[in-house]
């Protein structure tokens, strides 16, 4: 799940991310806050979320460059690692690694074709998935795409060939018995210890494939510290192999990423000479950068003075979606003050999740609603208020000072006492750094956390995925761009000592069911068991959910095929079909 983009897939997420891994004054406003689309590129996305904005490739010409703004610097090439598993880098490799599904705008996982041509299932008692490997694939050096690619994928992940490598999540791959390779590694043959609910995200574009005959290079596949070099590798070395449409011929530090066709690509080539990721860290510049045509694409964290900018760009459309991105308030419980959840419950409870949703995002559109759930999205089957219950979200400070009075804590002037006799410490708040809706929801629960005599201090960063991943704060604010796979997602985002589960969150009643929930072939049934460990990690207080992310997306309207996709895979999921369209 990027954040970070992250799921951190985002991260993404931090998409991620996941990704891992937004917004003027409070109360600034005006423009159309209904508004979804505007110019006429974008017109069809609602009505045909998968094929709005299209072009044949004979409508396009040939050549031509696109410059798409991204926000954060490409600090981690290796997207599978708990620290690059940034929404942002994502985007960046989405377009070299080959992966088994991607997700396409109406949030549905479809297999990745040009990789492999079919995914099944062939047995259920032991759960055994057959791949087939497209005879044509091969890295750009001209070695072959095949099972090994697999096997050291499926290594570095499943947190016990490489205790080391500290992969964002382990998910389904420490699952896997055995990943054997036949038909000249082109049919690959996985079978798994136990059932795996979300088997589609394994190998997937939210934790693509790595060359394993340039892994051997740089460690031993044999050995863990071999498999750990090697993976440490991939993550500081600019990727000069591609197993995609794309490979990259140019990175500057912190001004952009030069994508150009792959030579070595089987499938339908690219018309475009040249895709670039420009990085824009502070996303109020990007609506200028559009206009001066220095950009052609940006798709940033909507804010109200930003999108009004948008739309008065001549021959420029944008859209607004809701996809599978969510804001959250995240607490660190290694700190001693918030392993106490009695603190935790009260500051949820005195944040005013709809006041915060009215002075940022409610700026610019009227669709975004308080999200009651931390694993489903509005509309996904198994959605289930798991947080009202709790009355975390409302604002109540009268009942957040009982919920403390009753734990034992005092309130000396305008200075909150523990049950024992200490102060609260003043807790550090983090954000990532010009973005400006983050920087208010910031503010807005430090004006709550003083009502109950808590001080934060707001501290931004502009690296989100070093700051997660090494815990350097005690409350943060960020999204998760997930992927279609919740049961997996939450095995990645909630279980013990997971590379993602940033704060450190432990429950083992919530490790049991979420692993219950993992190992249910029936989606019913396995909903329901993600949402009994939902509710006990809501009533923990340890993540309070926000909102439903929107995404906004502008383009110029001479480019085709370009579209919102409010997943971990973003509007660059189908890049290689990029064009500029003739006359």
């Amino acid at each position: 799940m990027l954040g970070k983009t992250k799921s951190r897939a985002a991260r993404i997420g931090a998409l991620a991310a996941t990704a891992a891994l937004v917004l003027a004054a409070c109360g600034g406003g005006g423009g159309d806050n209904s508004g979804v689309q505007t110019g006429q590129a974008f017109a069809e996305c609602d009505a045909n979320a998968n094929a709005c904005n299209s072009a044949a490739a004979d409508q396009l010409q040939d050549g031509g460059d696109v410059t798409f703004a991204i926000e954060k610097n490409i600090p981690n090439w290796n997207v599978t690692s708990g620290e690059g598993n940034v929404f942002e880098t994502g985007m960046v490799t989405k377009g070299i690694l080959p992966y088994t599904f991607y997700t396409t705008p109406d949030l549905k996982p479809t297999l990745a074709t040009d990789f492999v041509t079919s995914a099944d299932i062939t047995s259920t008692n032991p759960q055994t998935v057959v791949y087939k490997i497209n005879p044509k694939a091969v890295w750009s050096d001209g070695t072959p795409i095949t099972a090994d690619d697999f096997i050291y994928n499926w290594k570095v992940q499943n947190g016990k060939d490489c205790p080391d490598c500290a992969p964002a999540s382990t998910s389904g791959y420490d699952r896997i018995a055995s990943v054997v390779g036949s038909d000249g590694g082109k049919t690959v043959t996985v079978t798994f210890t136990d059932p795996f609910t979300d088997w589609k995200v394994l190998w997937s574009s939210t934790g693509a494939m790595y060359p394993a005959h340039l892994a051997a290079q740089h460690g031993d596949l044999n050995t863990p510290a071999g498999l750990a070099e090697s993976y440490k590798w991939f993550g500081e070395t600019v990727p000069t192999w591609s197993g995609g449409p794309w490979k990259i011929d140019n990175f500057q530090n912190n001004v952009s990423v030069t994508m150009v066709p792959n030579p070595a690509w089987w499938g339908a080539k690219p018309k475009l000479s040249r895709v670039i990721f420009r990085i824009i860290t502070d996303a109020s510049q990007e609506p200028t950068a559009l206009q001066n045509n220095e950009v052609q694409v940006i798709y940033p964290q909507p804010q109200v003075d930003l999108v009004n900018q948008v739309r008065n760009i001549p021959n420029v459309s944008s859209y607004i979606g809701l996809g599978l991105t969510w804001e959250h308030f995240d607490f660190n419980l290694k700190n001693p003050a918030l392993a106490n959840k009695a603190l935790r419950q009260a500051l949820y409870t005195a944040v005013d999740v709809q006041g915060i949703i009215n002075k940022t995002v409610g700026q610019f559109t009227d669709k975004v609603k308080p999200l009651q759930n931390h694993n489903f999205m509005p509309g996904q089957e198994g959605y289930k208020d798991v947080i009202s219950s709790t009355g975390q979200g409302t604002g109540d400070i009268n009942k957040a000072k009982q919920i403390l009075t009753e734990a034992g804590y005092k309130l000396q002037g305008d200075q909150l006492i523990d049950p024992s006799g200490a102060a609260v410490p003043t807790l550090r708040m983090r954000y990532t750094v010009g973005n400006q809706i983050r920087q208010n929801e910031c503010e807005l629960f430090q004006q709550a956390a003083s009502q109950l005599g808590v001080k934060v201090d707001i501290i931004p960063t502009d690296d989100l995925g070093d700051t997660t991943s090494n815990g350097d704060f005690d409350i943060i604010v960020f999204a998760w761009v997930a992927s279609p796979f919740p049961f997996s997602g939450a095995q990645q985002n909630w279980t013990t000592g997971s590379e993602s589960n940033y704060g450190e969150y432990s429950n083992p009643q919530v490790d049991n069911l979420i692993a219950q929930a993992n190992a249910e072939t029936d989606q019913a049934k396995a909903a329901e068991l993600l949402n009994q460990a939902d509710q006990i990690m809501a009533d923990d207080a340890y993540v309070l959910p926000l909102y439903q992310k929107p995404t906004f997306i502008a383009s110029y309207d001479n480019i085709a095929n370009i579209r919102n996709n409010s997943t971990l895979d973003g509007p660059v999921y189908n890049m290689q079909e990029w064009g500029i369209r003739k006359g």
